[in-house]
């Protein structure tokens, strides 16, 4: 059975001695390695850690080049990874998957007899309410909260639920993080408006966002104001409906300000756009709140996974935050979204002050999360192997 044996010549998790396999993350796919990036690099570096690293990419970059003290495993995706799941000894679990411990990917049988920890860590900043199915974290002992938002969310739905409280931490954000990092290091001259503006279209996925309902017109009035325009399809939108991004290239390929980008994972297009233009994505977050720069948000139909969300009785901070980073524009009115964009790139410096108001007020520990995570993790690992050593 392939799961007894060796995975690429190297020896297998369960192989790993009981240090290294204390912190134990896991990751969808390649896209998780942003969100935990920070957090990893203060674990290897400060606190001087080995991990363990699973991974259901079978083409994830760290498989053949983990950085230094990560043991990185492929464990594939269905029964390989529920029965890598259902057996797995560690001290700390730390994921961004959603629904962990429920049917669609259960526990290990030992997590009670270890005292096994497991940890969210959150993908987006938009809420937990809405766009998260009702399930998505109440079987986590902890989560890492972008910010207030999150913690009000969640205690609300344990005390609606009759739900044990979970251990909330203060944490923030770390692609944000990043975001910020590297816009810093930028030269002056590379964070100056592009001439003609640059927009990038960053849309989430399903079938009332923006590229699979309106993407041809709203390129159609964003290139008539002389802009150059990205656009940025969620790797969803690619899996799910790539006719519409098929329809997209073929419509605009004789245009040469349009730009289809393949690589999302590149921060390069965020750096230098002037704007952004989105509908209900998390991505419009973190461009607003990294580079300080607006967002244009087409107006669609909300994105609803979990259609009893408003039983909690609090707005989704996607929805709450819209006007202090940005405008909104209605599907049926193309005709706005010239005025609009002359408006929000025109003013473009005075949107920084509104901006930054709204990310101190809504995300923890901006420039820091990755070592507040680290610190709570390491911790927890060494309570794991002190009680293992006290036996």
């Amino acid at each position: 059975m392939a799961l007894l044996k060796k995975d690429r010549g190297k020896p297998k998790y369960t192989k790993l001695t009981k240090a290294q396999r204390a912190i134990t993350f896991y990751a969808e796919d390649s896209a998780s390695w942003p969100h935990f990036e920070p957090i990893i690099g203060e674990l290897l570096g400060r606190h001087g850690r080995e991990l363990a690293y699973l991974t259901s990419s079978s083409s994830d970059p760290l498989l053949s080049d983990p950085p230094a003290g990560m043991h990185v495993f492929d464990i594939g995706e269905g029964a390989k990874r529920s029965f890598t799941f259902q057996t797995m000894e560690a001290g700390v679990v730390v994921a961004t998957v959603p629904q962990l411990g429920t049917k669609l990917l259960a526990k290990s049988r030992l997590t009670d007899s270890l005292g096994t920890q497991h940890l969210y860590v959150h993908h987006s900043m938009v809420s937990t309410h809405m766009i998260y199915e009702p399930d998505g974290f109440d079987f986590y002992e902890t989560i890492l909260c972008v910010g207030p938002y999150m913690a009000a969310e969640t205690r609300r739905r344990e005390e609606l639920h009759g739900l044990p409280a979970k251990e909330l931490i203060e944490h923030g954000y770390g692609r944000l993080d990043t975001i910020i990092a590297r816009r810093e290091a930028l030269p002056q001259e590379q964070r100056a408006p592009s001439d003609p503006p640059l927009i990038v279209v960053a849309p989430s996925w399903g079938p009332h966002c923006l590229f699979e309902t309106c993407g041809e017109p709203v390129i159609e009035a964003l290139l008539a104001t002389g802009a150059s325009v990205i656009a940025r399809p969620h790797p969803m939108t690619r899996k799910r409906t790539p006719g519409a991004i098929e329809q997209l290239a073929e419509r605009f390929s004789a245009e040469p300000r349009f730009e289809l980008e393949q690589n999302i994972s590149s921060q390069d297009s965020l750096q230098r756009a002037d704007l952004m233009v989105s509908d209900w994505s998390g991505a419009a977050l973190e461009f607003a709140f990294g580079t300080e720069r607006p967002v244009l948000f087409i107006d669609l139909p909300r994105k609803v996974n979990n259609p009893r969300y408003e039983e909690l009785g609090i707005e989704p901070f996607e929805a709450s935050v819209r006007e202090q980073i940005g405008r909104v524009v209605a599907p049926e009115r193309p005709e706005q979204i010239g005025a609009a964009v002359a408006e929000l790139v025109g003013n473009r410096g005075d949107w920084v002050e509104s901006i930054r108001a709204a990310r101190a007020a809504s995300v923890y520990n901006v420039g820091r999360s990755g070592a507040v995570a680290a610190d709570v993790i390491a911790a927890k690992a060494d309570l794991y192997l002190q009680r293992g050593a006290a036996r």
